[in-house]
């Protein structure tokens, strides 16, 4: 095309004449902006740790370590192992700008076959299960009320946590900042009713109800397997707390945001989860607790009445916040793996008009739905937790394995390398304990899986056949046109 069908195309869609603005509005169009400051970057990790994991995780936790005194530590110790490892990720967020979580990373450290199989693991499974995880924790919430006494049917649940899935993605193909104020404003709101449950608490206690906490450690248990379960669950409640690295391009000053991000996230959100399990255990045994469907509303219903109604509600909003900032983050990691040939480049494409991957958006999306078909909420987790700490290690490996092969990268955030290994060395003990204590086919299922993907690796992206080109070339074309889309382009 000649200068000047470039300059009538150009005016068609900017209303310009000018052929260097215009050039400057086509790349501005085709890149994601930097629109995530501080206090939307805390929001972001603290919105999307504090979902449905406090208020459900709660029983698991209980029901593997046996005892308060031990599920208490429990929690503790999670809290501590998620700040060791959003330590070792504010190093690696500051030394490599790239977005996509543990993929540049992985990339980097070890080489395109370990990073795409993580990618194909997280985009196909990881990401999009604890999406319908999380919605169908929503749905459940959301549907309770409505039928007193008994437990909503399934296929209400189901259909439910599906619309949630189809808001909250539309919601972040629209604008990146209206994805933003949802997720501060959920925040908020989950910061609202912990409040009011550690409140709460306090004043039970100074009413005398200890009794619960008198001989805690009773009844602990000492399976290998089942205090790795314990931790399972306990720290697929903290989940999130790498979500920050997913969008470090959209971070404005990421060498200080970052860091101080996950410095005031990750420590409040572990105090928060250890005060409302202190104030659980204040007006429940640990069999009421066990038995009781849904923690959270059994202690509204006990302590806050007339007004437990809240309870229930801020726990809706909580786990939609929580599921709008999993799907914020999954769609960035789409978008890299996408940009790098891993996926179909239609992935990496970017809205030209809301500066969104809206079709990285769609894609988790619709995968998400599909998990929410057979979905066991339990069996999700414990899948998840498996292959998500194997990957956690490998990426605390991979802070370790560039500190000497990549000497010369500049690194404004330095930690005690020790404090990696320690992450390698609990990751394996999650990923192997559970296998040991009791094997199940489930983990073997997970592995086979994950290698699976290298069947796709060899004649698609190493080999790059001209066939599969061929194949996607008119199909891309159509997409693009269909949802208004571009490939991205590099900016100063």
């Amino acid at each position: 095309m000649d200068e000047s069908g470039i300059r009538k195309r150009k005016e068609s869609q900017n209303g310009s004449t000018d052929l260097t603005k215009d050039n400057k509005e086509v790349v501005k169009a085709i890149a994601l902006q930097k629109d995530v400051g501080l206090l939307s970057g805390i929001c972001l990790i603290v919105g999307t740790m504090i979902g449905s994991g406090i208020f459900i995780s709660p029983k698991s936790v209980l029901l593997y370590s046996g005892a308060v005194g031990p599920c208490l530590l429990i929690w503790t110790a999670c809290g501590v192992l998620s700040t060791l490892g959003a330590l070792c990720y504010a190093e690696l967020g500051t030394m490599i700008t790239k977005s996509g979580g543990e993929y540049p990373y992985l990339m980097e450290a070890f080489g395109s076959i370990v990073a795409y199989l993580y990618s194909w693991t997280t985009i196909m499974v990881l990401k999009p299960s604890s999406f319908a995880i999380i919605t169908l924790s929503f749905a459940e919430y959301a549907s309770t009320p409505f039928y007193p006494g008994c437990s909503p049917p399934l296929i209400v649940t189901k259909c439910l946590a599906a619309a949630a899935i189809l808001v909250i993605t539309s919601i972040n193909c629209l604008s990146v900042k209206l994805a933003s104020y949802v997720q501060n404003f959920f925040t908020a709101a989950k910061l609202l009713i912990i409040l009011v449950i550690v409140v709460a608490g306090i004043v039970m206690l100074a009413q005398g109800k200890t009794e619960n906490f008198s001989n805690s450690f009773d009844g602990t248990t000492t399976s290998f397997g089942a205090i790795g379960l314990a931790f399972y669950n306990g720290l697929w409640a903290y989940d999130g707390w790498n979500q920050l690295n997913f969008i470090t391009e959209e971070l404005k000053n990421p060498f200080r945001n970052l860091p101080l991000a996950i410095v005031i996230g990750i420590p409040l959100v572990t105090v928060c989860y250890v005060l409302v399990n202190v104030a659980y255990f204040t007006v429940m045994t640990t069999t009421e607790l066990l038995l009781s469907p849904a923690v959270a509303v059994t202690f509204g219903d006990r302590v806050l009445y007339p007004a437990s109604w809240i309870v229930p509600l801020f726990v809706v909003f909580s786990t939609f916040g929580s599921a709008n900032g999993s799907c914020f983050t999954a769609g960035r990691l789409v978008y890299a793996s996408g940009r790098e040939g891993h996926m179909v480049k239609i992935l990496s494409y970017i809205n030209v008009k809301r500066y969104t991957p809206a079709p990285a958006l769609i894609f988790n999306g619709v995968l998400a739905i599909f998990y929410t078909i057979p979905a066991d909420i339990n069996t999700l987790i414990n899948y998840f937790s498996f292959a998500q700490w194997f990957f956690y290690g490998l990426t605390a490996l991979a802070l370790i394995v560039m500190r000497f092969t990549r000497k010369n990268l500049d690194r404004p955030v330095k930690i005690p390398v020790v404090l990696a290994g320690i992450m390698v060395l609990v990751s394996c003990y999650l990923v192997l304990a559970p296998i040991i204590d009791k094997p199940e086919l489930e983990y073997l299922y997970c592995t086979i899986f994950i290698f699976s993907g290298l069947i796709l690796y060899y004649p698609f992206v190493y080999r790059k056949v001209n066939w599969g080109r061929k194949i996607m070339r008119p199909i891309t074309m159509h997409l693009q046109l269909l949802m208004d889309v571009a490939p991205p382009e590099k900016t100063e």
